[in-house]
C-alpha cells in the first residue's frame, strides 16, 4: 500500500494552551481596576476602554490561532472544533449578577458571538456569498431575526479568515446601530488578527 502523502497524513498532536480560565480571570481583574471615565482630554480614549479593546484582541487572536493551525494541517477539523468549544466555554460563561463588570463583559460576549460563529462556519466550509449583500441583509435581519443576522455575520467572518478583504465601509450605516454592527466591529478585529497570524505556526510538543 502506498504511503499517505503529507497532506493526507493525520495531523500531529499539539500540546498548545490557547486560552485558560486563569487568563480570563486575570483580564477581568485588570478591568475591575481600570478607569472607564477618563480625564478631561476628550480626544484620548479612557484607559479602561483601551484595556477592554486589548482584552477583546487577546481573545480574538487566541481563537484564530486554532483555525490557523487547522489551515496549517496541524489540527483536524474535529480537533479544531473541540479546541474552539473549550475556549468558548471559558469566554462565554455567565458572570455573577453582583459582578461590577457584568454589563461590560456581557456586551463583549455578545460581540464575540461573531468570532466563534465565524470560526465554526469557516471550519464547516459553507460561507460563499456576496459580502456586501451579507452586510446589507444582516442589518435588515438584526432586530427581528438575530439568528439569521448572526449567520450572515459568520459567513462574512469566515470569508475574512479565508483571506477575504475587509472594508471599513461595512461599518458605515445610515440607521441606528444594531447588534449586527457590534458583530461587524468584531469581524474588523478578526481581520487585523488574521494579518498578524500569517506566519503563526507551532511544532508538535510546543506550548505556551
Amino acid at each position: 500500500m502506498a504511503k499517505k502523502s503529507a497532506k493526507e497524513q493525520e495531523p500531529m498532536k499539539l500540546f498548545y494552551i490557547f486560552y485558560s480560565e486563569e487568563r480570563w480571570n486575570n483580564w477581568v481583574s485588570t478591568l475591575r481596576e481600570a478607569d472607564f471615565e477618563g480625564g478631561d482630554d476628550e480626544e484620548e480614549m479612557p484607559q479602561g476602554l483601551q484595556t477592554l479593546q486589548s482584552f477583546v484582541e487577546d481573545i480574538t487572536i487566541s481563537v484564530l490561532k486554532i483555525v490557523k493551525l487547522y489551515q496549517n494541517e496541524r489540527f483536524s477539523k474535529e480537533d479544531a472544533l473541540e479546541k474552539l468549544e473549550g475556549v468558548e466555554n471559558i469566554v462565554m460563561a455567565g458572570l455573577p449578577e453582583d459582578e461590577p463588570l457584568v454589563d461590560i463583559i456581557g456586551d463583549v460576549q455578545i460581540s464575540l458571538l461573531a468570532l466563534f460563529a465565524s470560526c465554526r462556519t469557516f471550519l464547516e466550509g459553507d460561507y460563499e456569498a456576496d459580502p456586501k449583500a451579507l452586510v446589507k441583509d444582516g442589518r435588515k435581519a438584526a432586530d427581528d431575526e438575530p439568528e439569521v443576522a448572526l449567520d450572515m455575520a459568520a459567513k462574512l467572518g469566515a470569508q475574512i479568515i479565508n483571506g477575504g478583504k475587509w472594508s471599513a465601509t461595512y461599518l458605515k450605516s445610515k440607521g441606528d446601530p444594531t447588534v449586527f454592527d457590534e458583530w461587524l466591529t468584531e469581524i474588523e478585529t478578526m481581520s487585523e488578527a488574521v494579518q498578524s497570524l500569517k506566519k503563526f505556526d507551532e511544532e508538535p510538543g510546543e506550548g505556551t
